[in-house]
């Protein structure tokens, strides 16, 4: 076996194997100009089940835009409303229960329309009320009729609470505030930037 090939395989292996760990310590510290990541990004996934549920409030300091209030204590705080540039608006908060027993989440969040009824419990119900263009937004469907907003919504144990979101078409850029109704919830006002 010739040496001098091993020797430089195994000095190629060391250097690509140092470039390697260079590269991962190089994003360890975020910089003042970057956003951490969040734990609620949107998907067309169903919510975490039971076991994936978390206790307490989400590790983001930030106050939330909004606190709904729901039947038996449930409260739903949405902590964030991002246009994007495909002409979406996309809520992100969490649905809580800081009761000290399960609740079992009504069927009337979903709405009654019959395409999203027959995919099971979710936030389908939403809507978001422009009082000065006179408008009313109603959560997204895909083609099978399907919301996108967190599915699989059933039950809340004591003290948990579940990541969700909703997706909504935007209103104008001129709108800067929209009624939120979730049905069982209270109104509330949402700011949008």
């Amino acid at each position: 076996m010739n040496v001098s090939y091993v020797r430089g395989g195994v000095i190629a292996l060391a250097v690509a194997a140092s470039l390697t760990v260079a590269g991962c310590g190089a994003d360890a510290e975020p910089k003042a100009s970057q956003k951490p990541a969040t734990a609620t990004q949107p998907s067309q996934q169903s919510a975490s089940s039971p076991a994936e549920q978390t206790t307490g409030t989400p590790t983001a300091a930030a106050e939330p835009l909004l606190v709904a209030k729901g039947r038996k204590g449930v409260e739903l705080a949405i902590e964030s409303a991002e246009r994007d540039a495909g002409g979406f608006l996309t809520i992100k908060g969490r649905l809580s229960n800081p009761s000290g027993s399960s609740v079992v989440l009504p069927g009337e969040m979903r709405g009654n329309e019959t395409e999203v009824v027959k995919h099971g419990l979710s936030l389908g119900g939403a809507t978001l009320i422009d009082p000065v263009g006179k408008k009313r937004y109603y959560v997204l469907r895909d083609t099978d009729g399907r919301p996108l907003t967190t599915t699989g919504l059933d039950s809340l144990g004591a003290g948990k609470s579940t990541a969700v979101f909703m997706q909504f078409p935007a209103p104008p850029a001129s709108t800067t505030e929209v009624s939120f109704q979730l049905p069982t919830f209270e109104p509330a006002t949402l700011k949008l930037s």
